[in-house]
């Protein structure tokens, strides 16, 4: 049975990429390894790992919501970079995005009722 998912997401500046998620994302720094190399962040019961990586890598996920419209405005005045509003995606979610300091790009998903 599997019970969580943590994510590995690659940062160029691992300094900056925990403030934008701090700040701007409203996630929690529970974990910095001592050579700041690796970090976690936690928001609403879902965990980031975030590691320095200067390879320009970049991942993109999918975190789902069941009611979008205060998480896009919450974000949006925290000034998380958005990419793109609310739409209606051709498979029937809405979704929005939004990108990081190291080019990672976070979807932000509600799935909709048939």
């Amino acid at each position: 049975m599997l019970t969580r998912l943590a994510p590995e997401l690659p940062a160029v500046n691992l300094a900056a990429s925990l403030a934008y998620y701090r700040d701007q994302l409203g996630f929690e720094i529970t974990t910095i390894l001592p050579d700041r190399s690796y970090a976690i962040v936690e928001r609403d019961g879902l965990a980031l790992h975030l590691f320095t990586d200067d390879a320009g890598k970049v991942a993109g996920l999918h975190l789902f919501t069941d009611d979008i419209e205060p998480l896009h405005d919450e974000l949006r005045d925290r000034g998380a970079r958005i990419i793109q509003t609310i739409e209606r995606k051709p498979w029937g979610n809405r979704d929005f995005r939004i990108v990081d300091p190291a080019g990672n790009e976070l979807k932000f998903t509600e799935p909709l009722a048939d």
